[in-house]
C-alpha cells in the first residue's frame, strides 16, 4: 500500500506530516512511502534523509495519487483536484468550517479522517494529535512570552541589583495550559493557574502552581475532558472576578477554547488597562476569536502598554519536533484502519471501532460529521 506525503502549501505552515524517522516505521510495517520533493525542508528534513529512510521522492501528482494521503492541514481546492476516488485522506480537517470542503470530499468518494476528532481516551492516547500539538504550543507560548517580556523571568540577585520573579497566570489547564505551567516554573516564574473544571486542580498543584478558585455558580466540565460553555451570567461573574487578579500579572498565557465555538472572553480590556506597562499576554485562542477582545489573530500588537501576542500556529514554530510527534500519531491511527493478508496491506475501515467512528468525517460518498 502506498502512502503519499505532499508538501504543505499554506503560508507559515512549516510542519510536514511525516519525519524521516517515522517514514522508517511505516516502511517497516510494509507501507511504500512516496514523498513530494522538498516536502520536509521547512521542518528541517532534507530529501536525502527521506531517501535514506527508504522513501521514494516524487512529484506532487504522485504523492496525491497514493491510496493513503497524509497531510497536516486540510487540502486547498487546487489540491483537491489531485485526489482520486477511494483515497483515504488523513489531516487536520477543521470540520466546523462552513466552506463545503467535507461535501466536496464526499462527492469525490474520499474517505477522510479528521485528526482533531480522535477521542481523548486511554486507548487513543498514541493517536491524539490535539494533545501532542497542544503540548508543543504550551511550551512555545511561554518562550514567546518571555521573548517579548523586557524583564527577568526568575528571581535574580546580582551585585548590580536584584529582580523579582515574573508573575505568570495561565488560563486554562488543558494539555497546553499544563505544559505552559511547567515551562514557566522551569524558567523560575511565580505561577498561578485558573480553570473552570474542578478536576484539574490536582494537576495544577502537582506542577507547583497556585490554583485560582472562582465560584461562578456553575460546573465547567464538558464531554471528552473539555470545558463546556458557561451561561451568560456565569461568564460575566467569571470576567469580573478574574479582572482584578489579572491586573497584577506580568505574563498571561491564555489557552481556553471550546471545540466548535468562539473562544470565551476571560481577559477584559479593563484588565489589560490595569496591567503594568511591558506586560505580555499570549492568547492561544486567537484563531477562534481570542480570550482577550483586543487580540488580533496572526499579529503581535501593543495596547495600553501591554504586548498582545496573537500568533495562531505555535506547533509550526517548532516544526521539527511537531512533525515527528504528528507522524507518530498518524502511524498509530492508520494501523487501526489497515489489514495484512497474504503479505499485502489493504484498507479496512471498521466503523464499529469507537476511535475510527469518531474521527472518520467522510466515507462512502457521505459526510458523517454532523455540525451542531
Amino acid at each position: 500500500m502506498r502512502i503519499g506525503l505532499p508538501k504543505e502549501s499554506q503560508k507559515d505552515e512549516f510542519r510536514v506530516a511525516l519525519a524521516p524517522e517515522t517514514v522508517k516505521k511505516f516502511i517497516k510495517k510494509g507501507f511504500q512511502v512516496l514523498v513530494e520533493k522538498t516536502a520536509g525542508v521547512k521542518a528541517g528534513f532534507l530529501d536525502s534523509e527521506y531517501q535514506n529512510a527508504g522513501a521514494e521522492l516524487v512529484d506532487p501528482s504522485q504523492a496525491w495519487g497514493a491510496e493513503v494521503v497524509l497531510k497536516v492541514l486540510r487540502p486547498s481546492d487546487s489540491e483537491l483536484a489531485f485526489l482520486k476516488s477511494g483515497t483515504l485522506l488523513m489531516c487536520l480537517i477543521d470540520p466546523f468550517a462552513q466552506d463545503q470542503l467535507l461535501e466536496k470530499l464526499a462527492q469525490k468518494g474520499i474517505s477522510t479522517v479528521g485528526m482533531e476528532m480522535v477521542p481523548r481516551t486511554s486507548r487513543a492516547q498514541s493517536m491524539d494529535v490535539l494533545s501532542s500539538q497542544a503540548n508543543i504550543a504550551g511550551y512555545r507560548a511561554v518562550i514567546e512570552a518571555v521573548s517579548h517580556y523586557k524583564r527577568f523571568t526568575p528571581l535574580m540577585m546580582t551585585s548590580a541589583g536584584s529582580a523579582k520573579p515574573a508573575k505568570v497566570m495561565v488560563l486554562g489547564a488543558g494539555v497546553a495550559g499544563l505544559q505552559a505551567i511547567a515551562t514557566a516554573k522551569r524558567l523560575g516564574a511565580t505561577v498561578e493557574a485558573y480553570d473552570i473544571r474542578a478536576e484539574v486542580k490536582e494537576q495544577i498543584q502537582s506542577l507547583g502552581a497556585k490554583v485560582v478558585e472562582l465560584d461562578v455558580g456553575e460546573e465547567g466540565s464538558g464531554q471528552g475532558g473539555y470545558a463546556r460553555e458557561l451561561s451568560a451570567d456565569a461568564k460575566k461573574r467569571q470576567q469580573e472576578m478574574l479582572t482584578d487578579r489579572l491586573k497584577k500579572c506580568d505574563i498571561i498565557i491564555s489557552t481556553a477554547n471550546i471545540p466548535g465555538r468562539r473562544a470565551p472572553v476571560l481577559i477584559t480590556e479593563e484588565a489589560v488597562q490595569g496591567m503594568r506597562a511591558g506586560s505580555v499576554i499570549v492568547d492561544l485562542a486567537a484563531a477562534t476569536g481570542g480570550n482577550c477582545p483586543l487580540t488580533e489573530a496572526g499579529k503581535v500588537i501593543e495596547k495600553h502598554g501591554v504586548i498582545l501576542v496573537g500568533l495562531t500556529n505555535y506547533p509550526s514554530l517548532m516544526a521539527t519536533d511537531s512533525s515527528h510527534f504528528y507522524g507518530n500519531n498518524l502511524l498509530a491511527l492508520l494501523q487501526l484502519m489497515t489489514q495484512e493478508k497474504e503479505g499485502q496491506l489493504s484498507l479496512k475501515i471498521n466503523l464499529e471501532d469507537d476511535i475510527v467512528q469518531a474521527c472518520l468525517v467522510t466515507d462512502q460518498g457521505a459526510v458523517r460529521f454532523k455540525r451542531k
